[in-house]
């Protein structure tokens, strides 16, 4: 056979592949709800009109409504938008979208060791239980650990009144701040703002979940067996991590050698005394590489979040000084300048409640690259959604549904306040998502938020030292979030009389 014919027969070959791509995506589609038309082999992957969603969901509901399917690759995606069908599937069908999907990145990096790993629901379920209990024995949620986070934040105000009100760039010292609990809690030890070695740890976990919630990492969740062949990013970002977990494995070493039983210090004694009681189970849920992993999901999900959190809201403090300003009359009016702020002070707060609250809201999230999975087929607003059918509750579309908020794309305290100016909650607001896979370090981030944010706008006031040509807060935060551009303020002494 000459070249020419096997080029013809090859040629053939892959259309002939093509097509049946293409004809058995539609056979599934038939059964799915509507959404934009996906190209063959690459799904919506590359159509910008289709993503990142948190740009376009808006118009792709208002075209196929608020549950619409898009494709990555070959794989269909059921998404859910807004208030009423994001509350229907994770509460009023908690179990049925209960699911997680396996996500290939995230299976990379953990071997499925660890509580977020998905392989094995019986372990997650054990792992995720005993994790919340032994956070909340070590303070979660209680006085002591709002202590933890009054002395840490002390730290970080005597590290910024150093700057003598010099520009500073804040993700790296509030990501620092904000490390320092969860080590408490997880090590047992705090570190220096000038220790370099855990600058390069907070930079790898930092660099990881940067790289995660990416639309590069949806090419290699969508395509991983040919990404994990290729060079690029992936392999910087999970070799950064490779040592982020040998340095974990250190101190797994050097606690079993000083490990007291019958007074553990933090975490990973707690660990390492359960996998003792439980080594005789043949399940083995309590391995070295699941207290491994355990750490680094406390140390990422305990970290960059709230820390990035702390960016943004001050960020729109920045650029809203009159919101800033009142909140700094609350500050001073209830908690004055003698004594640092408490969780006891939140109560006589509403207005700081309700900024905070409102900034969480306002800061939308990205949760493509996180979606939650059908554990058996369900009927849903009219469609039947088969078993095992990733889905994606867009929590920014709660967070700016119309329905639900007066004005939902403005910066509005009112919307947390009721007409006598007290706080007021509301069924809306989803920061910490909702249902089974609620967010399981709320009660520390909601402890954080509040005792941070009060504790620098108690002795500061903060203001951008860059003017950014950007106008959307939101997609200028983006910018800053993923470094393309720095983030700078000003940290102003305030004198306050006591």
């Amino acid at each position: 056979m000459d070249a020419g014919s096997a080029g013809v027969l090859v040629t053939l070959l892959l259309l002939s592949i093509l097509w049946f791509l293409v004809w058995r995506s539609d056979k599934k589609r038939s059964r799915l709800p509507p959404g934009p038309a996906p190209w063959p082999i690459l799904g919506n992957l590359w159509q910008k009109d289709v993503l990142p969603l948190y740009r376009n969901y808006e118009k792709l509901s208002s075209t196929y409504g608020p549950v619409f399917t898009i494709w990555l690759g070959l794989k269909p995606v059921v998404v859910l938008c807004g208030y009423e069908a994001v509350k229907d599937a994770l509460l009023g069908h908690s179990e049925e979208f209960g699911g997680r999907p396996e996500i290939p990145l995230q299976v990379r990096l953990s071997n499925t060791y660890g509580f977020v790993s998905n392989k094995e629901e019986k372990k997650w379920r054990e792992l995720r239980r005993f994790t919340l209990s032994t956070l909340r024995d070590f303070g979660m949620g209680k006085n002591s650990m709002s202590q933890r986070v009054q002395q840490e934040a002390q730290h970080l105000v005597e590290l910024l009144a150093k700057l003598e009100g010099n520009a500073f760039e804040p993700m790296t010292v509030f990501r620092y701040a904000v490390a320092n609990v969860i080590c408490s809690v997880v090590f047992g030890s705090r570190y220096s703002y000038s220790d370099t070695a855990f600058l390069e740890l907070l930079n790898a976990i930092g660099n990881y979940i940067r790289f995660f919630v990416s639309p590069i990492a949806m090419v290699y969740n969508t395509f991983p067996t040919i990404m994990h062949h290729l060079p690029g990013q992936h392999r910087k970002v999970l070799a950064e991590c490779e040592k982020l977990k040998d340095y974990i494995r250190e101190r797994v070493e050097l606690h079993k050698l000083t490990l007291d039983p019958s007074c553990p210090r933090d975490y990973m004694d707690c660990f390492l005394m359960k996998a003792e009681k439980e080594k005789s189970s043949p399940e083995n849920m309590y391995s070295n590489e699941d207290l491994v992993m355990s750490v680094f999901d406390l140390f990422g999900a305990g970290t960059v979040t709230t820390s990035n959190a702390l960016v943004f809201f001050l960020l729109i403090l920045a650029k809203y000084p009159h919101i800033q300003a009142k909140v700094q009359e609350e500050i001073d009016a209830v908690v004055g300048a003698s004594h640092a702020p408490s969780m006891e002070d939140k109560l006589r707060m509403p207005y700081t409640n309700a900024v905070v609250h409102e900034l969480h809201r306002f800061q939308r999230t990205r949760t493509e690259n996180f979606p939650r999975m059908t554990t058996q087929d369900v009927v849903f607003r009219g469609y039947t959604i088969p078993k095992d059918t990733d889905v994606i509750p867009l929590l920014s579309s709660v967070h700016m549904d119309p329905t639900q908020w007066e004005n939902p794309k403005e910066v509005d305290p009112g919307h947390f306040l009721d007409e006598k100016g007290e706080f007021r909650k509301r069924e809306a607001f989803m920061a910490f998502s909702a249902g089974k896979r609620m967010c399981p370090g709320e009660a520390l981030a909601r402890i954080e938020l509040f005792l941070f944010l009060t504790t620098l706008l108690q002795s500061f006031t903060f203001q951008l030292a860059v003017e950014y040509e950007e106008t959307d807060l939101f997609f200028l935060w983006l910018e800053i979030e993923r470094r393309a551009i720095p983030a700078k303020f000003f940290a102003i002494p305030r004198l306050v009389s006591s």
